[in-house]
């Protein structure tokens, strides 16, 4: 068995030196343990603030006290009105005359009374009855729609409604080809609760 060598002093320090600048060749791998995943929270939903209601309008406001109408409301035309202002389809000569009352109807339909699904087909067959026999003027009688009626029912019942829809009928078909004028009567054949309807010639 050969003897051990032993190192000089001088090798010895000349080892250290080697050795501090030696890499091991296999790195142990250190076990660690896996780390836990971290648990997510929801982000936070900030909702956004509803705008501030414009109160402007309000001040000045006490409970009880009476709304003020709008300009637009307060001086909304009347159909007279409208139908003063719709464009002249006719002899101007003879719509003075018409409007003031001067001419007189040739035939007259009293409208007032019925309900709309009732009043609409009368206002037909008068209209092209009336176009078929030449006349010119006739007169349509709607009433003013002024006076409240007794309405027991759950809906309220709206007044003037014949008033309205009749200058609509007469400017949709079939009647609006035979149509040259409508305006509001004269007062000596029933003013605002009637109307003139100048027909086209045949």
């Amino acid at each position: 068995m050969p003897r051990k060598r032993i190192l000089h002093p001088e090798e010895q320090d000349l080892w250290r030196v080697v050795a501090r600048t030696a890499k091991p060749m296999h790195v142990q791998k250190a076990n660690f343990a896996p780390a836990a995943s971290p648990t997510l929270e929801p982000p936070k939903v900030t909702e956004p603030k509803p705008p501030m209601a414009d109160t402007s309008r309000l001040r000045g406001f006490k409970l009880g006290a009476a709304a003020k109408m709008s300009s637009a409301a307060q001086f909304a035309p009347s159909i007279g009105q409208n139908l003063a202002n719709s464009p002249l389809r006719m002899d101007a000569k003879t719509h003075g005359k018409m409007t003031r009352g001067k001419l007189l109807p040739e035939a007259r339909i009293d409208l007032h009374g019925m309900t709309l699904d009732q009043a609409r087909p009368a206002l037909v067959n008068f209209i092209l009855r009336a176009h078929g026999a030449g006349m010119r003027l006739v007169l349509v009688i709607t009433g003013k729609g002024g006076k409240a009626r007794a309405d027991h029912g759950p809906i309220p019942q709206q007044t003037g409604v014949l008033r309205k829809q009749v200058p609509h009928w007469l400017h949709q078909a079939p009647l609006a080809p035979l149509v040259l004028q409508v305006t509001e009567a004269h007062t000596s054949h029933g003013g605002g609760g009637a109307l003139y309807v100048y027909l086209s010639r045949r």
